[in-house]
């Protein structure tokens, strides 16, 4: 524009981003996040939800991808959401985003659940002075109480899982209702992120066994009118199957190879073929590990399809779960089981080689593998000592205490039975 002989130069309106950009701001765009979206996240650093010590390299990273307009939406779901219990907050934001992405693409915006009564809640968390956290995926109370050292949880046993329970029920309810139970270690809420509803369970661990046996007495328990729980045992599997490995590697080999590639490995369980010497595996195993976590990572890591064994695809799966009985049931136990049977050993070897230690009821000959059925369970224990490890016939035999049948197994047993006799 030319005034009196003077050209001036018409002043464009300027987009706002900070009257005077902040150090925060600068870092943000300088990691290459939108300017609106740096805008929105200094927004909500005012606001104290959220430091710039929260964001984490993931969480800066996904912010930068992701679509401007999208990522002020949920930027702005995340600043409205209850974030008292969030520990992890950028973990918390990326399961946000993640979550969005799915809801836009089925089209559908889930109407977000209320929550836990907040009354309730911290009338709950002040007497007890327990933590909680809470994930896109869990919500946890606990772990460990009060005084307690993490480093030593509950033992097996003491762990609960507890289902069918009604997707608008949170921890506000369920802490009071086990709590009578025992002392809780710690209450796991598993959420479904895209609803924020509960999957319909969650994991109750007890201080003690008596906690977790006393919590069973609620299974069929009617949380609500005509909506009753499911509350068992729960059982950490911590056996993986690995199959596809090579017959000739021996248990020790077996041990070795794998607690190269995987952490928390404490045992190793093959089945030979009685009547094949020069295989010393049937082309499987069982891997034990010191912890559920330890087996889940390792089953994670080898089933990846990029790691081999012995330069082979190796097949990886959770073992069946093992039927363990308890402490008391095992101390009554008089019965063995002998593995490794070669097929010249007879029942009446067996008895010869077993009655040396006390008087046979019977015994009992299954393919490679049999029964040694004792009158007197002192004299079994010292059979078992004895004759683990030697060898009867081709192979050294396995002697262990004979599991006694659970009462699944007998009902499926009975119905076996009683289908056999329908077909006669």
């Amino acid at each position: 524009m030319e005034t009196n002989g003077v050209t001036t130069v018409k002043q464009e309106p300027e987009v706002k981003t900070e009257e005077t950009p902040t150090e925060d701001f600068q870092k943000l765009t300088e990691y290459g996040i939108n300017i609106k979206v740096a805008n929105e996240i200094v927004k909500i650093y005012e606001t104290g939800k959220l430091s710039p010590e929260d964001l984490d390299e993931r969480a800066m990273d996904a912010l930068k991808e992701y679509n401007p307009d999208d990522a002020i939406a949920v930027l702005k779901q995340f600043c409205e959401s209850s974030l008292e219990h969030v520990g992890n907050k950028s973990a918390f934001l990326c399961g946000m985003m993640k979550t969005y992405r799915q809801n836009k693409k089925q089209g559908a915006q889930a109407s977000p659940a209320r929550g836990p009564d907040p009354n309730k809640l911290s009338e709950i968390l002040e007497r007890t002075g327990y933590s909680l956290d809470v994930t896109t995926g869990q919500r946890k109370y606990g772990g460990p109480p009060p005084g307690e050292d993490d480093q030593n949880p509950p033992p097996p046993g003491c762990e609960v899982f507890c289902g069918k329970i009604p997707k608008d029920v949170f921890e506000d309810e369920l802490i009071p209702l086990f709590e009578k139970c025992g002392k809780i270690w710690d209450l796991r809420l598993m959420m479904d992120p895209l609803t924020q509803f509960n999957r319909g369970y969650c994991f109750i661990t007890f201080c003690t066994k008596e906690g977790a046996e006393e919590a069973t007495k609620l299974d069929n328990y009617a949380i609500k009118p005509g909506k009753n729980i499911k509350v068992n045992i729960s059982v950490a599997n911590q056996r993986l199957f690995v199959g596809n490995i090579p017959k000739s590697k021996s248990k020790d080999e077996i041990m070795e190879e794998f607690s190269k590639k995987t952490e928390g490995l404490v045992d190793v369980i093959i089945y030979r073929s009685a009547e094949k010497e020069n295989q010393k595996n049937r082309g499987f195993a069982f891997l034990e590990y010191d912890s559920h976590k330890s087996a889940s990572t390792a089953k994670r890591k080898l089933s990846t399809g990029r790691l081999k064994v012995w330069n082979c695809d190796v097949i990886v799966d959770w073992a069946d779960p093992v039927d363990n009985p308890d402490d008391e049931t095992m101390s009554k136990v008089k019965v063995l089981y002998v593995r490794n049977l070669t097929s010249e050993v007879t029942e009446d070897i067996m008895k010869e080689k077993f009655g040396e230690f006390g008087k046979i009821e019977r015994a009992k000959k299954v393919k490679d593998y049999g029964f040694i059925h004792f009158e007197d369970r002192d004299d079994a224990i010292k059979a078992m000592q004895a004759m683990n490890g030697q060898k009867i016939g081709k192979l050294e035999i396995e002697v262990s205490l004979a599991k006694p049948p659970s009462e699944n197994k007998k009902k499926e047993q009975r119905k076996r039975e009683l289908e056999s006799n329908i077909d006669l």
